[in-house]
Parts: structure tokens; sequence; C-alpha cells
């Protein structure tokens, strides 16, 4: 098998926003707990006769975690539980697999080997995340993998592909393979990556986030406030379309350069035609229809 070099764990993993979840990792009310990466030595583990790796001991680190916290162990119990496929483990490099294993140790996260079809499953704050991990994108193999995603994407509900495209070839390869079995956006999400280190710490993240919006229950509330600022929309659009000679365009282009009804009431005629494209007329009615009593309480044919 030849060489590879592997980097070791590092610590602490600067804060960065994956591109794969538009919606879920940019959100910023409440913004979600991040992952404290603890510094620790790499583990040297060896697969044992029976191709198992043993669990990878870190007192230090419990002993590191009970000094930040004041000697209360309560926050370091655990993150979550990790599974691994037997299967995708066995075709691996050795150094990357003791990579993995003192990554997840070193972030509280439990290790086990099983028979799953997913190469992991991470169960992380009540909910359990998929991935799919190519570490080495062969355009050879591509029907193989696709098809893969296919059969998986329909048996969970949250699955990731995390793709490593090592080279520029490789990446031109994996677009070109991703549009043409017709993958649709999203669903699921591929993260391309540059190495399998890289692969594996973008694996952590999106499951922690996972766990941490399950745990807040971020999703519901941005499902309701989606629903709320559509409901606003739909009556402000109303206030203002009940305007005679106002329509939805103008409606919106006031809403976008001047905001509020409430600031829309007190704008001037000059600053209506300074900051939008309304002509006079449009904007002396809304100036009359907010400030004329006689104006506004009078019958109007359309």
């Amino acid at each position: 098998m030849p060489t590879q070099n592997f980097r070791s764990p590092k610590a602490p993993i600067g804060p960065t926003r994956p591109a794969f979840l538009p919606s879920l990792l940019s959100i910023t009310r409440p913004p979600p707990a991040r992952l404290q990466f603890f510094a620790r030595p790499p583990l040297h583990l060896e697969f044992s006769s029976r191709g198992r790796l043993p669990p990878p001991p870190c007192p230090s680190l419990y002993w590191k975690g009970m000094a930040s916290s004041g000697g209360d162990l309560s926050g370091f119990v655990g993150r979550g539980v990790c599974m691994m496929s037997t299967s995708w483990r066995d075709k691996q490099h050795p150094n990357l697999i003791n990579f993995i294993a003192t990554f997840l140790a070193a972030n509280l996260y439990r290790l086990n080997f099983l028979s799953v079809s997913p190469d992991f499953i991470f169960n992380n704050g009540g909910t359990s995340v998929a991935f799919i991990f190519e570490t080495n994108w062969d355009s050879e193999n591509e029907s193989a993998v696709f098809s893969r995603v296919n059969t998986l994407k329909r048996q969970f509900k949250h699955l990731y592909v995390v793709v490593v495209v090592p080279t520029g070839e490789q990446n031109e390869s994996f677009n070109q393979s991703y549009f043409k079995y017709g993958m649709e956006l999203g669903c699921p999400t591929f993260v391309p990556v540059c190495d399998p280190e890289m692969g594996f710490e973008k694996i952590v993240k999106i499951a922690h986030a996972r766990g941490v919006c399950k745990q807040q229950d971020i999703v519901t509330t941005m499902r309701n406030e989606r629903v709320q600022a559509v409901q606003c929309m739909d009556a402000f659009l109303r206030v203002l379309t009940s305007i005679p000679g106002i329509d939805s365009h103008d409606a919106n282009a006031l809403s976008q350069a001047i905001g509020s009804i409430e600031a829309i009431a007190k704008a001037s005629k000059e600053f209506i035609l300074e900051n939008t494209d309304l002509s006079t007329e449009k904007a002396e009615r809304i100036v009359r229809f907010f400030r004329d009593p006689q104006y506004y309480l009078s019958p109007k044919i359309k």
C-alpha cells in the first residue's frame, strides 16, 4: 500500500461556513454552539489481528476539560456517537483511520465499528446524520457512487456526500458527473474537499451543527419566522396597493427603498421621488393618502 502523509488533528479549527448548508448554517438567531477542539498528542494506533482498532484512550483530554470548567465534568460527558462502516474502514489507509479515531476522541465522540450502509452515521443531539465519504474521486467508479447516493437518500432524511477531489482534473470530472446523473441541488448535499482530513473535519462539523439545531429547535423557529415574514409582506402589499394607482411593483419599490408602512407614511414627496422610480403623480397620491383624511376616507372608484 503506498505511503500517504496525513496531517495530525489540529486544534482549534477556525470557524468556516461550508457552502453546502445555505440555510441551516447561515442563521444568526440564535448562534449555534461551536465545537471546542482540544489539543492533544496524536495517537499511534495499529490494527489488531482481528482487523479492529482499540478504543483511543484520552485521559489528558478529560483533565484539560475539567480544569477549563472549574472542575465540573458535566459538560464533558460526550457529544455523541460515530458509527463507522467496517467495509469502508477496511478500504482505507491505517493512517486515516488513526486520524479519525484521534479526532473523534479529542472532540468527545465515541467511535463504533458496525456493518452499516452509509460510511458514517452520527447520532448527535437526538438526530441521526448519514455520510458517504469518497476519499479519492475516481471517474471510473462514478456510476456506482451515484447509484449508492440515490439509494441511501431514500433511506436517510439527513444525508451528506463528502468527496475528496485533490486535483483540478478530478474536480472537473466530479462536476460533470454530478450534472450527468441529474443530481438535485441539496438533495443530498455534496461537499467537495481537498483532502481526507479536511473532509472528516467537515463531517464532524455538519453532524454537530445538526445536533445543535435539533436541540434548539432552530429549524422550526426559522420556518415560523418565514411564515410570519410572508404574512407581513402580504399585509404590506394589501395596504399600499389599496392606494389608487399603486400596483405591486410600486409597493415593492417602496419597501426596498424606504421600508415599513410607518416610514412610507412619514416620507415626503421629494424623498419618494429621489429614492424610487415612481412618478410625481404617484408620489403625491401616497403622501395625500397618509396625510389627508378627506382623501383616504372618501370612496374611490377604480
